[in-house]
């Protein structure tokens, strides 16, 4: 009776006759064809050196945590890649993916010509692809380091490299390394990441029925990918399973509760967008100006920032009531919160909406701090010793020539109070005697104390300059005078805690080192002078039911209105404007918008914080004496 391609009995008689005729040539062939594939290798020079892998590092996903390991962000370019040992990959797995791939992987030399023709001879039993003619050593070559062309003499070189590279690794070596390189979908190279986005485990967790629908994705991962196509990838796994089966790798029984199982889909995280957007923008700002942006990208860091998820949320939050209480639509405001015993930066809001503008307004704009520059000049005087809080200073008409012309400071509402104290000068925030003193202890020494206290902003020696003619940043201002919180010690403020390699190998360590930069004396008074700034002068509606100092700042024309202030355990700046610079309205000061924000916002940073006291002036001594 004639038989017809799609009788099954014929596709078997003809697979056994045609497997046994196959393997019987490929058998007697391959000492031949082996021993003159060692012989190419003399001729192959010009091939890429496999013992560059000894110090190979794949690129890797860069991770951004929170002071506490809260995973924030995953930084990485096409490769989404975590690498991990092969003991911490699942036996499954591993399982699965040699049973599909290279079932022979553990005895041939990295180029298997009985598998070859066994291969051929299976895939034509089976009437299908079910075992490939690749081992997992030359899919590894070819991924590393040739074309994906399908030219005789890539597979030539392919073939000689793999026999390299087996003379060099150990198999589990080479295993290791095809794991962690070949690509899994969906942006997912290597295992980690792989496992993670399709069933949100961990590699080493993963069990029969997830390991053998990921290993029978590998041969076309976005045809098999159970995220776009699970009926494909669930018939793909079945193939797996049947194949282990085969190889008495599993038993029916494992196979039967292995399909029986109920895959969980995780979700595809390769483009997650950051928890804490902007504080991950300066974070890897600050890294790609230390480290390069390549190396911040793929060199798969884990980056543990200073920022408290939780708080930072809460400055979010007070942030956006603030926003939708003043009701305009163009105002921007910016956060900062700085610890002053570590000079971390604990918390940073950098506009009113990251998704409607990402431009970091605490980091990168500079505007004009109007009066609360003014502890920087105050510092200054009292640092000479011939200042204090109780001395007096004039607040009377005054004119300085000014480049080409002549400067008169003005005071906020017009008039002049005459004789005053510097503390009383500092409550109501009169301009004459700032400029006065400025003038008097010299420019260029306020310029150096702003050095000092971290300022990095241009700043020019201008008569104006008492009265904020400059531009700063909140980050800045909120660092600045979190040195004066802590009575003159000042570290570096950071937003990075630490970063390691995906090893543990530690490439950044921020741990403060704080230094005494400023005269305890003068800190100290400056912090007394600023508590009666919110106890009963210009900062009153920053009062916050324990000791605080602070300053209110208000620019000409209200472009730029401030309070930046602080306690022993926290400072923090806020920063009200419009990003194209007009005026926010007539009677909008630092004192009636911006220092209701400041105490909304420390109110809940310090509800766990015990009250603390500043350190009196009696404490040090005074310069000079």
């Amino acid at each position: 009776m004639d038989r017809k391609p799609e009788d099954g009995r014929f596709f078997g008689g003809i697979g056994q006759i045609a497997g046994g005729t196959i393997l019987g040539i490929t058998m007697l062939a391959s000492s031949i064809v082996a021993g003159g594939l060692v012989g190419l290798a003399i001729s192959f020079r010009n091939l890429p050196d496999v013992r560059v892998l000894r110090s190979y590092a794949p690129t890797e996903t860069t991770y951004i945590y929170d002071v506490k390991g809260m995973q924030l962000a995953s930084l990485h370019d096409e490769a989404n890649r975590e690498v991990v040992p092969l003991n911490r990959i699942s036996p499954n797995l591993k399982r699965a993916l040699l049973a599909i791939e290279d079932s022979h992987f553990y005895y041939h030399q990295g180029v298997n010509l009985t598998g070859v023709g066994r291969a051929i001879s299976t895939n034509f039993k089976k009437g299908g692809v079910t075992e490939g003619g690749s081992t997992i050593t030359m899919q590894l070559i070819k991924n590393l380091f040739l074309s994906q062309k399908r030219q005789f003499s890539r597979k030539l070189a392919e073939a000689v490299l793999s026999i390299r590279l087996e003379q060099i690794f150990r198999k589990d070596e080479i295993l290791e390394m095809y794991l962690n390189q070949v690509y899994w979908g969906h942006n997912n190279y290597g295992v980690e990441t792989a496992a993670q986005s399709y069933f949100n485990k961990h590699a080493s967790d993963l069990n029969l029925a997830e390991g053998a629908m990921m290993a029978g994705s590998i041969a076309a991962p976005e045809k098999y990918s159970p995220f776009t196509n699970f009926k494909a990838a669930k018939k793909r796994q079945e193939v797996v399973l049947a194949r282990m089966v085969e190889l008495k790798w599993i038993t029916p029984a494992e196979e039967k509760k292995a399909k029986a199982y109920k895959i969980k889909l995780g979700k595809i995280k390769t483009w997650q967008s950051s928890r804490l957007p902007f504080v991950t923008d300066a974070a890897i700002e600050e890294l790609n100006q230390r480290f390069g942006r390549e190396t911040v990208r793929k060199g798969g860091m884990r980056i543990q920032t200073t920022i408290d998820y939780n708080f930072q949320l809460a400055a979010e939050k007070v942030v956006q009531n603030a926003y939708n209480r003043l009701g305009r639509s163009k105002y921007q405001i910016s956060l900062v919160a700085v610890d002053p015993r570590t000079h971390f930066i604990k918390a940073m809001v950098g506009g009113v909406d990251y998704k409607k503008s990402n431009f970091n307004r605490a980091m990168y704009a500079n505007r004009q701090p109007g009066s609360s520059f003014k502890p920087f000049v105050y510092y200054t005087a009292f640092a000479t010793g011939k200042f204090s809080p109780e001395s007096t200073v004039y607040d009377n008409p005054v004119r300085y020539r000014d480049g080409s012309g002549y400067y008169s400071p003005r005071n906020y509402g017009g008039g002049y109070s005459g004789a005053m104290s510097v503390r009383s000068a500092i409550m109501q925030s009169t301009n004459v005697p700032a400029v006065k003193l400025g003038k008097e202890v010299g420019l260029d020494k306020v310029i150096q104390t702003c050095r000092t206290l971290g300022i990095k902003s241009p700043i020019e020696p201008v008569v104006s300059l008492p009265l904020g003619a400059v531009g700063v940043t909140p980050v800045e201002m909120a660092g600045a005078f979190a040195t004066f919180a802590s009575n003159g010690w000042q570290s570096e403020t950071t937003t990075i805690l630490r970063v390691t390699d995906s090893d543990g190998n530690i490439l950044l360590d921020n741990t403060p080192q704080p230094q005494l930069v400023l005269n305890a004396w003068a800190a100290a008074q400056i912090n007394s002078a600023l508590q009666s700034v919110v106890s009963g002068g210009t900062g009153k509606e920053a009062a916050i039911g324990r000791p605080a100092a602070g300053k209110t700042g208000t620019t000409s024309s209200e472009r730029d209105v401030w309070f930046v202030g602080y306690v022993p355990q926290l400072s923090a700046s806020v920063w009200i404007g419009k990003d194209d610079f007009t005026p926010l309205g007539r009677g909008v000061t630092g004192g009636t918008y911006a220092a209701p924000i400041w105490r909304s916002f420390m109110k809940e940073a310090l509800k766990n914080e015990p009250v603390e006291s500043f350190l009196p002036p009696a404490k040090f001594k005074r310069p000079g004496s």
